[in-house]
């Protein structure tokens, strides 16, 4: 009867043993992380990646008919405005020119030219709702704020305030 004592306390804590030891991995998730957010206990190579085929069925923006036609004749009656922008579009952070800072333009003043080079034009200007810049004209970016922008002589012909977040 003894022996029979002895083996039920010894399986007992056998099993106890066990159990403690199940609880004390963390739990492992479908994606390959450990319990809130840590890394797996395991070594990757224990799980292989899954095949991953990519994004189906993306096409592309194109360029709309026409976003190259510029006007070649310029009505600055039809431009010279500050706009609020209807809608703003979140592309990222804006780093303006070494020694430069954004600030609030109107049309008329003269952008300096740091602010010409192809880090601050926006050549896909369809894709922010901009207008087509007539011929000697492009769209800059100065923080949030978009403008057309003379490049012979950096003349600002119109603002539109807000277009980037």
């Amino acid at each position: 009867m003894a022996n029979q004592s002895k083996l039920g306390v010894s399986l007992g804590c056998l099993l106890l043993l066990a159990a403690g030891s199940v609880l004390a991995e963390p739990e492992q998730h479908e994606h390959g992380g450990g319990e809130r957010g840590r890394p797996a206990a395991h070594p990757p190579e224990a799980h292989p990646p899954e095949a991953h085929p990519g994004p189906s069925g993306y096409q592309r923006v194109a360029e709309p008919h026409g976003w190259n036609a510029r006007p070649a004749n310029v009505d600055r009656g039809a431009y010279q405005h500050n706009f609020q922008a209807a809608r703003t579009y979140h592309i990222g952070p804006f780093h303006p020119p070494r020694g430069w800072a954004p600030r609030r333009w109107s049309y008329g003043e003269v952008l300096p030219r740091p602010y010409w080079a192809a880090p601050f034009l926006i050549a896909d200007y369809w894709l922010f709702a901009l207008e087509v810049p007539p011929v000697g004209y492009e769209w800059v970016r100065d923080g949030s704020d978009a403008l057309l922008v003379n490049t012979g002589n950096g003349e600002i012909l119109q603002v539109e305030y807000g277009v980037f977040g």
